[in-house]
Parts: C-alpha cells; structure tokens; sequence
C-alpha cells in the first residue's frame, strides 16, 4: 500500500489537471516555463556559451497549443530556445531529447485521461524522466515565481509555437531502425490509435512496414482523444480484431506510451503478457540480464508463476514506470514494465514507447512464426478485479480504522491464495483497489468491502 504523496504540483507522471484551472492556468504554466528555463541557464556557459534549447511535443487536445504558447513564453523570458516536434508521442520528445542535443524535453499531455484535461511532463537531456527529488525542488521555484507574476501573459496574445515536421520525421525513423528487416507482409492487423498523438505517427510507419493494417480512430478533433477507444477500452479493438480475421490487435493511450493488444480469438493481451513474451525472447537470445524482470504491484500473481518456470525472476516495483524504471537500474535489468501496458525496453529506449512495444511483439511473430496466443501460453491469470473509488482527498488509508480493518480481514482471509493492493492515483483523485484471489468469490467480497470503506469515509 503506498501513502498518498507530499507533492503539490508534480504527480507520478508530471502535473495533471482540467487545462485553464490551477495548476494547469495560465499562470502556473508560465511560472514552470520561467523555472525550467532557469534551472538550464547554467548550462549555457557548459556549452562554450550556446543558448540551451528544449524541445516540446504535445497529443491532440484542443488546449495543447495555448499551453505550448504559455510554457514557451516562459522558457524564452528565461534565455532559453524552444523547438516544437508537434503533434507526437511522449516517447518522441524522449527520443530527440537525448539525441539532438537539447537540454530538456517538454510533453504536452495527460495521456489517458478525458480531453478537458492537460498535463506537462519533464525530460533531461539523457531522455529519461526527471527524478523526484529534481520536480520537488522545481515546485518550490514553480510556485515561487507564480506568486510572484501579477499578470501572466495571455495565451491568446501570444504566437503558436512553429512545428518543426522534420524532429517527427526522425522519429520515425528511429523506430523502424529498432526492428531492422521487419515486413508485416502476409499480416493482418488492427490498430487503435485512439484519436491521440499515434494517429500523427502510426499511419506512415504501418505503411512503410507493409502488411495489411487497420487503423481505427485516427481523426483527432481536439476533445474525442480517449473517448471510448484506445487502451483504456481494449475490447474495443478485440472485437475489431476478432470480427475483421486479424491476426493481431494494437491498441495505444492518448500519448502513445504505452500499447495493448488482442488476439483473434476476441482475447485482450496486456502488459503482464508482453512481459512474458519479451522475457522468452531475450532470454533466448541471451539478453535478458539477470533473468530479471522487473513489474509492480499490479502484475498478476500468473505471470510471476510463468516467468519462474522459464527460470526467470521477477521483482516488483510500485506502481508508476519511472519507480519500474529505477529498479530497473539498480539491478541492471534489460526489461520491466506494467501491467497497462508500459514497456520499457533500455537496449532500445529510455522511456516506455506504446509504437516501440507494438514493433517488438510484430517483430517477434514475424521471427517465430508463431501466434500471439502460442507466445503467451502457460500464463494461467488469477482472477483479479481493480475498483476504482473517486475521492475527495487522499488522506493515508491506514489512518482511516473502518479502512485499515477491512484491508487487514482481506490480508488474513487470502493468505498465501491471493494479494490486496490499495494505493492513490498518481494522477488522478482515485483510490485504487485491486483484490486477486483464486476464488472469484472472495476476490469480490474484499474488493467491495474496501472499496465501500473508503467510499464511505473519502467518497467525492
């Protein structure tokens, strides 16, 4: 079970709010713009004097530009050259990051929440995610600088920010230079590019892949991004998947890092079972450091039974792919991930890549010959339910009597048959509860005996 956080501004995966209210206005945009910019201006005298640059991406909702505008006024009021990559998956941003040059990555995003919403996410100049301690200490100038700004600029007056097609354009070519040779000849596949960042992306790389490809959901308009598509609606892209013959389903989140998939038999495959297909593969091949993988607490009890009959050890992280990552450094591992989906993959990228993950698992059908379903046999999944509690205020669960003592009568009751995991949203004002259990029946009782626990005590 993990505390709610000390953060103000910084979840797990950057700042996320409804885009135009706090800390997502104007004026707390322009403030991260200013502190970003200064936490760079040292390096301008590292770099014989050259002006530090970031570049920027951002998905298809409708306030992205006035927010790239925003944070963009902010970052050059501060000395700081800002290039745009446009409309492209988070993992983009990562890519030319630490590969152009620049000295910070910006997203534009909030990946799979609702449209009305936005977020910012922080990359180095290595590519990967800031650490923790470096946004807890960017919130204090954050919030410094916003107190101190009587009148932000208005988005509205301020110039769009210049998309540079080329930054996308290199993009792509890195994630077919991940996968040398592959040919989707003789495939069929679905994709769901959920009206997000993938739909600027997934059509030209599928076409220059070959195959015969589907793709769904590739209108953005600025507010049906995840609306009833995408990840979060997996099934959606298994029935496609199931009703069109294909042989594979790809489904990716709003920013596209993270993919899902389905079988033909009308079977979602999640991140649980990608693990264990990478992990076969890398193993084969003589890759997968340690015989490691690394999940989290949310991974089914199935796929660490699977992985330990291949001889494979599986460790957990907490929930959030930059705790996944961090393991992944400390013991050396060549792969972890979770089970929505995240993949991180550190031979080929630093960060989780939705097009990446779906280019590898292609990738491996096409060496084998085999089926998705052949790849993940021997994953027998224990029932597992996730009820999600919207609250009013995220307060440590164990303080809360009426909480902690339907959590402990779940821990007594499955014992060694099952796990209880009980956690905040990092970014979103949920309570997530999720029971697994060999009987489907206690797995249900406990799951809703927390869930109205705490519905009762926090309940929005």
């Amino acid at each position: 079970m993990i505390p709610a956080t000390a953060r103000r501004l910084f979840g797990t995966d950057g700042i996320r709010a409804v885009a135009g209210e706090a800390p997502l206005d104007p004026t707390t945009i322009y403030a991260c713009g200013l502190a970003l910019g200064h936490s760079l201006a040292g390096a301008k005298t590292k770099r014989n004097g050259a002006q530090p640059r970031v570049v920027m991406g951002r998905d298809t909702r409708e306030s992205g530009p006035w927010i790239a505008a925003t944070l963009a006024a902010g970052l050059r009021k501060a000395g700081v050259a800002v290039e745009s990559a446009g409309v492209v998956p988070t993992p983009a941003v990562a890519f030319l990051t630490r590969t152009h040059g620049f000295l910070a990555g910006v997203v534009i995003s909030a990946s799979h929440n609702p449209w009305r919403d936005n977020g910012i996410k922080l990359f180095g100049s290595d590519g990967f995610k800031l650490a923790d301690a470096v946004e807890r200490a960017m919130e204090d100038e954050i919030l410094h600088h916003a107190s101190g700004i009587h009148a932000a600029p208005d988005p509205a007056r301020l110039p769009p920010v210049e998309d540079n097609l080329a930054l996308e354009a290199d993009y792509l070519q890195f994630l077919i230079d991940c996968v040398p040779g592959l040919s989707l000849a003789g495939l069929r596949i679905v994709a769901d590019c959920a009206n997000g960042a993938a739909a600027a992306v997934a059509p030209e790389l599928f076409r220059r892949l070959g195959g015969e490809v589907t793709l769904l959901h590739i209108a953005p308009d600025g507010r049906n991004i995840n609306d009833g598509c995408g990840a979060l609606y997996p099934r959606h892209v298994a029935a496609e998947t199931a009703a069109r013959g294909a042989d594979l389903g790809l489904t990716f989140d709003g920013d596209a890092d993270r993919c899902m998939l389905a079988g033909p038999r009308n079977n979602v495959v999640n991140g649980d079972a990608i693990l264990l297909m990478a992990a076969r593969d890398l193993q084969a091949r003589g890759m997968l450091t340690g015989d490691l993988v690394v999940a989290t607490t949310m991974s089914n009890m199935g796929l660490e039974a699977a992985l330990k009959r291949s001889g494979i050890r599986m460790l957990r992280a907490p929930v959030g792919d930059r705790y996944v990552l961090e393991q992944m450094q400390v013991h050396d591992a060549a792969l972890g991930g979770e089970q929505s989906g995240h993949i991180l993959l550190p031979h080929l990228a630093t960060t989780g890549d939705g097009l990446l993950t779906a280019l590898v698992v292609l990738d491996l059908i096409a060496r084998t010959g085999k089926s998705i379903d052949e790849l993940t046999a021997g994953l027998k999944v224990f029932p597992q339910v996730i009820v999600n509690v919207d609250v009013r205020e995220k307060k440590p669960l164990e303080s809360i009597p009426a909480v902690a003592a339907a959590i402990r009568a779940a821990e007594v009751d499955l014992k060694d048959s099952g796990r209880v995991v009980i956690r905040y949203s990092g970014t979103e004002p949920l309570a997530r509860v999720m029971i697994e259990a060999e009987s489907d029946e206690a797995m249900r009782f406990h799951a809703n005996a927390i869930a109205d626990a705490i519905r009762l005590e926090l309940g929005a």
